[in-house]
């Protein structure tokens, strides 16, 4: 059974080995020892109650109850840009007129931003690509949703996702080629390995605060323009169909798209509800996949199952009940797995 449960300390060895497969452009899980050791302490210090603000933040892996191996990760910041600014490009329209010369010109452009400021941030978001199968994304990915409808006071009102820009396995971006590289003139992996190591000075220093137009960049680039890597569509779409919805806002190292949404209208935060745990030796399959979630903050798990339930308690049988840490009588939270799911009052 695959289960979702908060980092710990003893995670850091797995989480280098995920570091290794995730390619470039992936910069929140960069294969640096000390940087993912402090954030797993970060993360750890939130769950604590010692974090402030600033430094708050979530991370949770996918562990194979059986193996106890970690096969993926998914985190959560709770509030970004509170310490070091937070950028990315607004996609936006200047127009150019004369009425004399009968000229009405739209041009599109890109404009350095920190709109996002203090939002929170769905992020670090891999699977190892054995696991990519089954419902084990879809796990990784909603789950977080379920700790924030169950957490819900912990986290800003509003909600973003920085998707994995186009960039090839050589490391060649055409939006850092056409732009960046005119203003750093380091490759764009070098700066995508300096943003996930926490050096992001050299961006305030060295980028421009004008706006560009983004007709004077190659048709290369222009096509990339809030296009994700392939590796990252399934990710896209699945956020996408919880109410996550491109808003005009991309990176500034590989334009990829900026997802966004308030949280209180997010599919499982909205629609989730609660049921009573009852623990049965054996149940009938139920007709939808569901995810499921229980109520403990510090020990927080989540499991995908296709039990069935009535308006009052849920079946589950006793692993299913030992991998979410809870016993009979105790309430968990519920949602469809699929937004399409319709069944007793849910979704």
């Amino acid at each position: 059974m695959m289960v979702i449960r908060p980092i710990n300390r003893d995670d850091k060895q797995a989480l280098l080995h995920l570091a290794t497969k995730t390619g470039i452009g992936f910069t929140s899980l960069p294969n640096n020892e000390q940087r993912i050791s402090d954030r797993i302490e970060r993360m750890i210090a939130t769950w604590e109650g010692s974090a402030p603000l600033h430094e708050q933040g979530y991370l949770f892996v996918l562990e194979d109850s059986v193996t106890k191996q970690v096969v993926g990760i998914s985190g959560i910041e709770v509030a970004i840009g509170l310490t070091e600014a937070w950028y990315d490009f607004r996609v936006g329209t200047l127009v150019h007129a004369s009425k004399e010369l009968n000229v009405y010109t739209q041009m599109p452009t890109l404009f350095l931003s920190n709109d996002h400021t203090g939002n929170s941030e769905l992020c670090t978001l891999f699977l190892d690509p054995d696991y990519r199968q089954g419902k084990n994304g879809h796990l990784l990915s909603k789950s977080r949703m379920l700790f924030m409808a169950t957490f819900e006071d912990k986290f800003a009102d509003k909600l973003i996702a920085e998707m994995r820009g186009v960039s090839d396995e050589n490391g060649h971006s055409p939006f850092w080629e056409s732009l960046g590289r005119h203003f750093f003139a380091i490759d764009f992996s070098e700066a995508d390995y300096l943003t996930g190591i926490g050096q992001k000075a050299f961006i305030a220093e060295l980028m421009p605060k004008h706006p560009f137009y983004v007709d004077f960049l190659t048709d290369e680039a222009k096509a990339v323009i809030a296009e994700v890597h392939e590796n990252t569509l399934p990710a896209r779409k699945i956020l996408e169909s919880e109410g996550m919805r491109y808003e005009g806002y991309i990176d500034i190292f590989d334009a990829g798209p900026t997802l966004e949404a308030y949280t209180k209208d997010l599919r499982i935060v909205r629609d989730h509800e609660t049921r009573r745990v009852a623990v049965v030796d054996d149940a009938e399959e139920g007709v939808t996949p569901l995810l499921i979630g229980n109520q403990s903050y510090q020990h927080y798990r989540a499991i995908v199952a296709n039990q069935p339930y009535t308006r009052d308690e849920i079946l589950l049988t006793a692993e299913q009940a030992d991998a979410l840490n809870v016993t009979a009588g105790e309430v968990v939270r519920i949602a469809p797995l699929f937004a399409r799911e319709k069944h007793h009052g849910l979704g």
